[in-house]
């Protein structure tokens, strides 16, 4: 399950708790004070970088730029030329050597933390674009990376004509972008790469046609009408044939997917500033594992005592919601809000509400995400989309894929309330502009991940076993998640292995074990959900521990959330008054 957002990073803001302390109060600040009149000149000095940093990155990724609701920028897609990419890198290296010369005396607290995120951005931004080399190795740089339209068409930020001509802007830019990712893309390439970017240029090649033309039906405007007709079959062709042309790749493809351990660790500290060596990590993850395993077994003798693990959990998936997971869901969230106002986890601001949908035939790589409103949109809804399970696969498999209620409770969780949409509520009101428009995949992961187990430690359903065994079959689907990712990036580990791992040892239907072996060789850093999920428990153990325990866990949650979306060790920094590293 991911975030609809291209290549998630994330940025940092301050936002007091309800006790009316700001998390950086806690302990204090060892740097010395800068003289009041140096404060204000790099005050604004550093205002106007931050803001030209912002504006710079926006016009290098216009397509971030529009899901974050800058619709000055729509229609736009990014440059992926060798020369495009070579501008973005020479960006980011120079950002990161204009923040770095903002000493700390010259600066607030506040301000500090924020420029230390924006160098963790622009490093995160790097590690992908050169380290990992992903514009000439990975289509899901581009299949997540902005060729999806659903902005224009399941956004309701203007009236149709003008999201309609949005979209003819931007499916004329979709033929030059393509053209682009042939020359970048380089053969011989991992097998499950080639089946990830067929499976999105094909999607993206019937949707073009389909659902987006379709959404735009009933504007009566006949030139209007013509030119989204000709643009969309172009974009359309373009993609079917970046389809075509990875499928012929197909007779020498590898598998040859692995970064390997060295650059699997620059990868977790660039992106999340965790450099906890890899055996380590291992041993963290393997003892988590075992503890949800542990837990399984126990609710398990509960719920079916005498069965098997693996009968155990197909009793639970069988539990399927009356008219499917869609209105499931729909029934769920209602309740989920209640659970958390009832029990004072955490603040609920705005009146904003999530809606559920099936997700688009092109993204169903996935079995559950959501497209939160971006920071700038104003009276946007949020949208959940739960995937049906794919067609071409037998009944039973098929059966199996969608989840028992239990299960989907939790994805529930996870999605909504409380995880990605009430985070993203928080995130959008943080003070800092910075903060709301940069959230890391770590952060947001393991925030969602962290409000599974939160919500059944708090209460959810007053200890149904049933419900015991859907919180640990999703919290034992990211065990896994976190293993495979070392284990094929680190270890040497082969997508069979991993398939195998998530059958025998987290209990996952084939379908999804499937699906999530494979993606585990595109996306390294789907290892996030439990690397995140751990370090907040750890953090919230420790700040609760000097605040009033169980009945501090609001404002430690409406403090971390406060933040908008940084490296979890910068939140630790912040909260704890200490250096900034990850702890777990």
């Amino acid at each position: 399950m991911k975030l609809l957002l291209p290549a998630l990073a994330a940025a940092a803001s301050i936002l007091a708790t309800a006790a009316g302390m700001g998390p950086g109060a806690i302990a204090a600040d060892p740097a010395p004070a800068p003289r009041a009149a140096a404060v204000g000149k790099v005050d604004a000095a550093f205002t106007r970088f931050i803001d030209q940093f912002l504006e710079g990155y926006f016009e290098r990724d216009p397509a971030f730029a529009v899901y974050q609701g800058r619709h000055d920028f729509d229609g736009r897609l990014p440059d992926w030329s060798a020369a495009g990419l070579a501008r973005t890198s020479r960006f980011l290296k120079d950002s990161i050597a204009q923040a770095r010369g903002f000493a700390d005396g010259a600066l607030t607290k506040e301000q500090r933390f924020e420029r230390d995120y924006m160098i963790k951005v622009a490093e995160g931004r790097l590690f992908w674009l050169d380290d990992a080399d992903q514009p000439h190795r990975n289509p899901a740089y581009y299949v997540d990376g902005g060729l999806d339209p659903n902005v224009y068409i399941a956004r309701a930020y203007a009236d149709k004509p003008t999201r309609m001509r949005a979209f003819i802007a931007f499916a004329k830019a979709v033929p030059k972008a393509a053209a682009q990712i042939r020359a970048n893309l380089k053969m011989p390439m991992p097998a499950s790469f080639i089946d990830y970017g067929k499976a999105g240029f094909a999607g993206f090649a019937s949707y073009y046609v389909g659902d987006a033309k379709a959404a735009f039906a009933d504007v009566k405007d006949p030139a209007l009408q013509a030119e989204l007709n000709t643009a969309a079959a172009g974009a359309s062709k373009a993609m079917a044939a970046l389809a075509a042309w990875l499928e012929q790749g197909r007779a020498t493809a590898t598998q040859d997917y692995a970064l390997g351990a060295a650059r699997f660790s620059r990868m977790l500290l660039a992106t999340e500033g965790v450099g906890t060596p890899l055996a380590e990590l291992e041993a963290v993850g393997r003892a988590d594992l075992q503890r949800n395993q542990a837990a399984l077994k126990a609710a398990c003798g509960a719920y079916a005592p005498g069965g098997t693990i693996q009968a155990c959990m197909d009793k639970m998936n069988m539990v399927k919601g009356a008219g499917g997971p869609v209105a499931t869901a729909r029934r769920q969230i209602p309740d989920l809000r209640a659970f958390v106002l009832a029990n004072n986890i955490v603040s609920i601001p705005g009146t904003e509400e999530a809606l559920v949908e099936e997700s688009p035939p092109y993204n169903r790589q996935n079995s559950a995400y959501i497209d939160p409103a971006g920071p700038y949109e104003k009276g946007v809804a949020s949208i959940y989309y739960i995937s049906p399970p794919d067609p071409s696969w037998s009944a039973a498999m098929q059966n199996a894929y969608i989840p028992g209620e239990p299960d989907l409770l939790f994805t529930s969780v996870h999605e909504v309330m409380p995880g990605h949409f009430l985070q993203f509520l928080h995130a959008n009101r943080s003070k800092s502009l910075f903060g709301r428009v940069f959230v890391g995949y770590a952060f947001a992961e393991g925030w969602a991940h962290y409000s599974e187990e939160m919500m059944w430690d708090a209460g959810l359903r007053n200890g149904d076993p049933a419900t015991h065994v859907g919180q640990l079959s999703n919290a034992l689907l990211r065990n896994c998640r976190f293993l495979s990712a070392i284990g094929l990036h680190g270890r040497g580990m082969t997508q069979a292995q991993s398939l195998e791992m998530f059958r025998t040892e987290c209990y996952q239907d084939e379908g999804n074990a499937k699906q999530q072996a494979a993606r585990g060789t595109y996306d390294p850093a789907y290892l996030n959900y439990t690397l995140g999920k751990l370090m907040i428990r750890k953090l919230r153990d420790d700040w609760t521990a000097a605040h009033g325990g169980r009945s501090s866990w609001k404002a430690f949650h409406d403090g971390f959330l406060g933040f908008g979306g940084p490296p979890i060790p910068l939140v630790r920094q912040q909260m704890m008054g200490r250096a900034a590293r990850a702890i777990f």
